[in-house]
């Protein structure tokens, strides 16, 4: 039987896509390594969680929420026969179970029969754990010409215990710390891959070794720039890779995944699902940046340049080379109910649910990701900053943020700024029947918003219809768009230093 590889994993369909090597990988003749990194991403209804607390040297840090798979191409001696490797440098947070095995030297006749992970890593209380009940030395004082104490070690929890010719030192000084003889067996300095190999050939082997690891991810990050009274923008984009895996790629070559590649959960872990997107653009003139192309149902990313990758260590690089005036749109919408609930199971008529009035207006920025606005590109879930420059002094101004979901090419991107401070809304209850024998409920409001400002502006007025599923608008003082079984807008032109007024009447019936 041909075995040209060894897979340690039970379950490695999510590897499929990373795992897939081109002749180029599979026929090349030097060390090197790869990264192929992967993001978390939006679960249903929910925002991306990018980071999660976790405790960890006795503190909480923010732990990356992404993964990547690990391509790694080294050279080894082995013998004919059996060989027992020791595999150095590998990611502190790697899933063992993911380890693939192959000799691009000898891949029908060389492959692993047996694989331990050992991560028992070194550490002041794991060393002098394994000293328990055995003699260890402390340094005199400095300022005392003493020989050393020798002593038994009785105890490390809450401080050291030692027996010292037979009287017990608790937390003895230790000026120049603890003197242990070796390192004790099990402990290691590295995590460490040990594989009981087979070889048919003997000699140098070039082999390639792919495993996933977490603690690392990418995020997309943009920066818009309005203009032009606030009709186009400047669109620029940049990777941000987040690396926290507990090893360091040197001259890695990295790509990155776009999409949602569904990952089957742990035991006792909550399912996670991981990718983003990227655009097609090269990099700064001169240097080459990441060429886009469709893989599977995702994109995948590919840095044309080799990159070191260092652990514990965020690295930022150009995304796309920034596209120009962008044609955009600001748009303002009211929405004046609070605490509006969703469909239940039966008709809502407490006539006081949902008057409560919000007075702001919100503010957003749109522009269409199209080829013919200078874009028509993959976007990558990320967020987007926005400036405006400020013509006093030509500086740039922070004036909101937003957080988008992947967008395909030709899809709208809609990005909340604020609320706006020189328009303000008024919404308010004027009517309210019902007669619930006959099944039915009439409701009437009136929204006004009125501009503060020096210009006329149009604002969008949204209402929420949901006392029942049933229902029709039997009046209103202009014409409205319905958005969805619940949702209408109003457009409605307010005048500077001026107002407008919505006045409407829905009839429910059930």
């Amino acid at each position: 039987m041909k075995r040209a590889s060894f897979v340690v994993a039970l379950s490695c369909a999510v590897l499929a896509v990373a795992f897939a090597a081109p002749a180029a990988e599979e026929t090349r003749q030097k060390e090197g390594k790869g990264l192929t990194i992967y993001t978390p991403s939006q679960r249903s209804g929910q925002p991306v969680q990018y980071y999660q607390q976790q405790w960890v040297g006795g503190q909480y840090i923010q732990v990356p929420q992404g993964y990547a798979v690990v391509k790694d191409w080294r050279k080894m001696k082995l013998d004919k026969g059996r060989n027992v490797v020791r595999f150095t440098d590998v990611a502190k947070l790697i899933d063992a179970s993911t380890v693939f095995f192959k000799s691009l030297t000898d891949p029908e006749g060389t492959y692993v029969v047996e694989q331990n992970y050992e991560y028992d890593l070194v550490s002041r209380d794991k060393l002098l754990e394994k000293y328990i009940d055995k003699e260890i030395t402390l340094p005199p004082p400095a300022d005392k010409d003493l020989p050393p104490l020798k002593g038994k070690l009785l105890s490390t929890i809450g401080g050291i215990v030692v027996d010292i010719d037979g009287k017990i030192h608790v937390n003895p000084p230790q000026p120049s710390g603890i003197v242990l003889p070796s390192l004790p067996g099990g402990l290691i300095t590295r995590p460490t891959l040990v594989w009981l190999l087979d070889a048919k050939k003997a000699g140098d082997h070039l082999v390639k070794v792919t495993y996933q690891t977490n603690g690392i991810l990418w995020m997309a990050d943009y920066t818009a720039v309005t203009k032009k009274n606030d009709t186009l923008l400047d669109l620029s984009g940049w990777v941000t890779i987040d690396n926290q895996s507990g090893a360091t790629y040197e001259d890695a070559q990295v790509k990155l995944v776009a999409g949602d590649v569904h990952r089957a959960p742990q035991p006792g872990v909550a399912a996670e699902a991981d990718g983003m997107m990227m655009a097609k653009r090269a990099g700064a003139p001169g240097m080459a940046g990441f060429a886009e192309k469709g893989f599977f149902e995702y994109h995948l990313y590919t840095l044309g340049r080799p990159t070191t990758v260092k652990d514990n260590s965020q690295k930022q690089i150009e995304l796309f080379s920034p596209v120009e005036n962008v044609p955009a749109k600001k748009i303002y919408l009211y929405f004046g109910a609070v605490n509006v609930p969703w469909w239940g199971n039966e008709a809502y008529m407490d006539r006081n649910l949902g008057t409560q009035m919000n007075k702001k207006v919100d503010i957003y920025m749109q522009f269409q990701n199209t080829e013919k606005s200078g874009l028509g590109i993959p976007l990558p879930a990320g967020r987007i900053r926005v400036y405006k420059e400020d013509e006093a002094d030509g500086s740039l101004e922070f004036v909101g943020e937003d957080r988008i979901d992947h967008t395909p090419k030709d899809e709208k991107v809609l990005l909340k700024m604020g609320s706006a401070f020189d328009v303000v809304g008024e919404r308010k209850q004027t009517n309210f029947n019902i007669s619930v024998n006959d099944h039915w409920m009439d409701e009437s409001f009136e929204i006004k918003v009125r501009n503060h400002k020096k210009e006329d502006i149009e604002v969008i007025v949204k209402e929420v219809l949901f006392r029942w599923a049933n229902w029709e608008i039997k009046a209103k003082s202009g014409d409205y768009e319905k958005i969805d079984a619940r949702t209408i807008h109003f457009p409605v032109k307010v005048p500077k230093d001026g107002e407008a007024t919505v006045t409407y009447t829905v009839h429910y019936t059930w």
